[in-house]
């Protein structure tokens, strides 16, 4: 399928609200992401279905499931399939736990407690040690959205390691970046990019934050040390990547970058 197709399929796909009642939370408890939350997630289920290969008896795992944007569509698609969400945020879990799960058993969700500086000051784990509460090679399909853009290298590290060790042999990962490559750099440089955005403070190694009092509230990367990255822990990313708008491109598929890895 074109990136056009793609595009457009992602952004017009919005599911009846009424097979979605009492799951949408209402906007004061959306904590992350901007954006209509509907559009958004039955925008990324295309995305998983025609990128990563999900299918309706897939093993699925959502890396920052938020208060269930991703985990709502789904519910209609993974009808022999297995759904679980993890999140550092403590009120999303909950919501999902009662309005999800009793619907949709096959979705669970955890409260992972992990420090943050912006989402969960109260947090007892680091990142970094963090095991994900699943067995070795337990998941088909793994993704993460926008949760890469607010971490730092080691606790990135980890995060991949944990992803290839849940991940079958032959299952795949969606991630979401904010990659810095010549492209983005020029566009950065010319004064395209939104000030918010536009990651021009070296954090450490390959990570680059546009505030650096809290750099894990916008993290880009280096796009060759993703590609090395995932290498390292087994994973081989799809090319092409499909770049999004978020640096001032005029053409792009969604707004963060978008890398689809093959667990080898």
């Amino acid at each position: 399928m074109g990136l056009k197709k793609l595009w457009y399929r992602g952004k017009i796909a919005i599911e009846s609200l009424k097979g979605n009642r009492g799951m949408i939370p209402p906007r004061s408890m959306v904590f992350v992401g901007d954006g209509d939350f509907e559009a958004i997630g039955n925008e990324f289920k295309a995305y998983l279905i025609d990128l990563a290969g999900l299918r309706p008896d897939s093993h699925v795992l959502d890396i920052g499931c938020g208060i269930g944007r991703m985990a709502v569509p789904l519910t209609s698609y993974l009808t022999r399939g297995q759904y679980r969400g993890i999140d550092i945020v403590e009120k999303g879990i909950l919501w999902c736990e009662r309005r999800i799960t009793p619907r949709f058993p096959n979705f669970r969700f955890v409260h992972s407690n992990i420090y943050n500086k912006l989402y969960n000051r109260r947090g007892t784990v680091k990142a970094s040690e963090y095991a994900f509460p699943f067995p070795d090679h337990h998941f088909d399909v793994a993704f993460l959205t926008s949760v890469f853009t607010h971490m730092l290298p080691a606790d990135v590290e980890h995060y991949t390691a944990e992803i290839a060790r849940v991940l079958k042999p032959g299952g795949r990962c969606l991630v979401t970046f904010l990659l810095r490559n010549e492209e983005s750099l020029k566009l950065i440089e010319s004064g395209v990019t939104p000030a918010r955005l536009a990651a021009t403070h070296h954090v450490e190694g390959p990570a680059w934050t546009s505030d650096p009092q809290i750099p894990e509230a916008v993290t880009a990367y280096e796009q060759g040390h993703v590609l090395d990255l995932l290498a390292r822990h087994g994973m081989t990313a799809r090319m092409p990547i499909h770049y999004g708008s978020w640096c001032g491109r005029k053409q792009f598929l969604s707004f963060q970058d978008i890398v689809i890895a093959d667990k080898r």
